[in-house]
């Protein structure tokens, strides 16, 4: 079909947003009310351009009826690179910015730009359609080394997020045609945005991962003051001294119809590893992925729909009810209250507060490793023991500011390991939750200071079912206010990884199976949970189909070799057509396992510095 594209010619950047062909109604007719979506799995890939590349040959039939269906082949299609300039953007999509939204340079005066792309929300503003994307991290320069072992210069860099307006054609096509880096200097910039969700009333629910910014009572201090570092000097310029207490919080972007936007950093949600938070169908209840090792589960309730700035945490203890180094494990869940809090009261404790402002720590214990008298003695977010003790009247502080110590402090589970994304299916009242690698805290240990989960080591990880209902209460003895609980959870077959002996690519994981979940979205009117892979154990990461309804686990898309699969969206229906959205990043970053010989034989075809921002195409509207 003739592509028709509307003229951009005295279009700016900060102009109005831009129009698809069609506007929902009008195009209604095209999606397919269906009965059954059944996708048809690809094979992994074997050849050397099939292992450099992204590329689907995965097919979908849609089903009007019991037998009836019409089959589809779908498609990877590249929005944009890393590397490239879009509309009338003076720099390259990559481009990372400091405070007064000047290009950030390296040590070598060459520009700083993220392969790192990750979280997506394509997003319908009044029949527009924009597209917000997430940069995560930095870590090459452009010639090639890695930031971290250039002397006199910085582990990691200020990041930020991008803008893009969109276009769709007759057929589906989808076009970048303007774009814009979003501005955060009004919330003090940004820091690892990872993973994120859309809401409800139709924002970007972005994340903030607090590595490099997380404090470690008593041991060396090296990481977080390098975190510090770079903020202050590279993102503030030296204006002023950066806080690590204003990191590491859910982000919200309104996007409004004429491109510009709104955002807000949600310090009621609790600081954390956030890869990301969902906010649940009725508008209140939020699950987090807390990513790292010794991690807790938290939710949020916010006190009114569709508003997140003030809102109740709570963590979860798991209650085993499998046996002691059983796979993946199940176990009931209960939910001890951490505190009650608005934004503006957290931001309040953020500007006021140091570590030790919270609480009092001992770096040292006698040679019999005795807990000093009023001390307890926790791990929560790294493998090191701490000996802390809460000082008097900071319990909402510790709730908001330091949750995942403040949790282990009141019972709380905190040995979920690698915890990633969150997906809700709405119909059966059920989360899935990402669990990258089983590992560490997860697993039976005698010396820890709590040993609630104790499953067998799995580094192929899984992903969770998480029953929800209403009804519940916490610790206390008080009502929960939402009737979207968690209570229990386990690992369907199907979405346990399965090891295996290295082959000969160098595949510590079986390649039919799923390995080290880490983005998962869930369609509703498909029936089909997609996840995608950030493994150390695939040589080729991919995009899977997981069909609740039938159990049935389809290959949807491959990776070049190294790269992680990201910014997982499932759009059902934008004008009759639907879209997988997917990004790579870190091409060619081979696991510690892919032959030397292969390397050798894939490298030259994998070009690690200009990472896809695409989605999967091809697929009819599903209404």
């Amino acid at each position: 079909m003739r592509k028709t594209w509307i003229s951009l010619a005295t279009v700016a950047i900060l102009g109005i947003g831009f129009t698809a062909c069609n506007d929902s109604d009008s195009n209604s007719d095209k999606a397919i009310k269906a009965t059954k979506v059944e996708f048809i799995g690809m094979d992994a890939p074997s050849t050397t351009e099939e292992m450099t590349k992204a590329y689907s040959a995965a097919k979908v039939r849609v089903y009007t009826d019991d037998t009836a269906y019409t089959e589809h082949n779908l498609s990877y299609n590249t929005l944009f690179n890393i590397q490239d300039k879009v509309g009338t953007n003076a720099y390259q999509a990559g481009q990372l910015y400091n405070v007064d939204m000047e290009p950030i340079m390296d040590p070598n005066n060459a520009p700083v730009l993220a392969e790192t792309p990750d979280a997506n929300s394509l997003l319908n503003v009044g029949g527009k359609l924009f597209l917000v994307s997430h940069l995560e991290y930095d870590w090459i320069l452009a010639n090639g080394a890695k930031a971290y072992t250039v002397e006199n210069w910085y582990t990691r860099m200020p990041m930020s997020m991008l803008l893009t307006s969109i276009e769709q054609d007759e057929s589906g096509q989808l076009k970048a045609v303007e774009q814009k880096a979003l501005d955060f200097s009004a919330v003090g910039g940004i820091w690892i945005p990872c993973f994120g969700s859309q809401t409800p009333w139709n924002t970007h629910l972005g994340s903030e991962e607090d590595y490099d910014l997380y404090y470690n009572a008593g041991v060396s201090e090296s990481k977080r003051e390098n975190g510090v570092k770079a903020l202050t000097e590279v993102y503030f310029k030296n204006q002023q001294t950066a806080n690590p207490y204003h990191y590491g919080f859910i982000t919200e972007v309104k996007v409004n119809k004429d491109a510009s936007t709104e955002i807000t950093k949600h310090y009621s949600m609790g600081k954390g590893t956030w890869e990301m938070s969902m906010v649940l169908s009725d508008g209140k209840t939020a699950y987090f992925g807390d990513d790292g090792k010794n991690v807790g589960m938290f939710m949020y309730v916010a006190d009114n729909a569709n508003d997140l700035t003030a809102g109740t945490l709570y963590a979860a203890k798991w209650t085993q009810t499998s046996a002691a180094g059983s796979d993946g494990g199940s176990a009931d869940l209960s939910w001890i209250k951490l505190g009650h809090a608005t934004d503006a009261e957290v931001k309040g404790y953020a500007d006021s507060h140091t570590f030790t402002d919270i609480f009092d720590f001992v770096s040292e214990v006698d040679a019999n490793g005795t807990t000093p008298a009023g001390y307890t003695q926790i791990r929560a977010g790294h493998n090191g023991l701490e000996y802390l003790k809460l000082k008097e009247g900071k319990e909402t502080v510790a709730a908001f500011l330091e949750p995942r110590r403040y949790a282990a402090l009141k019972g709380a589970t905190t040995e979920w390991n690698k915890m990633e994304g969150v997906a809700f299916d709405s119909q059966d009242k059920k989360l899935y939750m990402a669990m990258s690698y089983i590992k560490d805290g997860m697993m039976t240990d005698s010396e820890a200071p709590k040993d609630d989960i104790q499953v067998a080591k799995n580094n192929c990880g899984a992903t969770y079912e998480i029953t929800l209902a209403g009804s519940q209460t916490d610790s206390d003895g008080n009502a929960i206010d939402s009737e979207l609980v968690a209570t229990g959870m386990s690992v369907p077959a199907a979405l346990l990884g399965k090891p295996i002996a290295t082959d000969a690519n160098g595949n510590t994981c079986a390649v039919d199976s799923i390995a080290n979940t880490d983005n998962v979205f869930f369609s509703d009117k498909m029936r089909t949970l997609f996840i995608g892979e950030d493994s150390g154990t695939h040589t080729n990461n991919f995009v899977w189909a997981y069909n609740v309804e039938t159990k049935k686990l389809s290959r949807l898309l491959s990776l070049p070799a190294g790269a992680e699969a990201t910014g997982l969206q499932v759009v059902e229906n934008e004008n009759g057509h639907a879209y997988i959205m997917s990004n790579a990043q870190h091409l060619g970053d081979f696991t510690s396992t892919t032959p030397d010989e292969l390397k050798t034989t894939l490298s030259p075809s994998i070009d690690k510095f200009n990472a896809p921002i695409g989605y999967i195409g091809g697929m009819p509207g599903i209404k």
